[in-house]
């Protein structure tokens, strides 16, 4: 008989280091689509207010992206939390971390937009209300 696995502690850090790879192939897992090169260091560097990384014992198992309008308004984007290590909450607290972090820098509206089957999470778990919006596809 197997013991069950215990969790190993998880390491949150705001603009914590990471690599393209790392990032790259973790969005892969959580988005499923094939790994590429993206350039996420140099992306998010310029364009981002910020973005959390959880680390383990073993590695990169959450990354969360907050892009911002230079003022008020900051975006969650990109949740992404390895398979390996679901349900444990890291999630959560990636996005509390991006909240408090926003708010710091004077923002006064975090915004999320999800899928339906994301509701849980960002609204539950998360404390996000709903709230109605638009979305245009660009390309299809």
């Amino acid at each position: 008989m197997s013991s069950p696995t215990v969790p190993t502690p998880v390491a949150y850090r705001w603009r914590g280091p990471f690599t393209d790879a790392e990032v790259g192939g973790l969005h892969a897992e959580a988005f499923g689509h094939a790994v590429v090169d993206d350039g996420w260091g140099a992306r998010v560097s310029r364009l981002s207010l910020g973005w959390v990384v959880a680390r383990d014992d073993v590695g990169l198992v959450g990354f969360v992206n907050v892009v911002w309008d230079g003022r008020l308004h900051a975006f969650v984007l990109d949740t992404a939390v390895a398979a390996r290590a679901r349900r444990q909450g890291i999630g959560a607290r990636m996005v509390a971390v991006a909240r408090d972090e926003a708010s710091a820098a004077g923002c006064e509206w975090l915004h999320v937009d999800f899928e339906d089957g994301l509701r849980e999470f960002y609204v539950d778990a998360c404390g996000f209300a709903p709230t109605s919006a638009g979305l245009v596809r660009l390309r299809p």
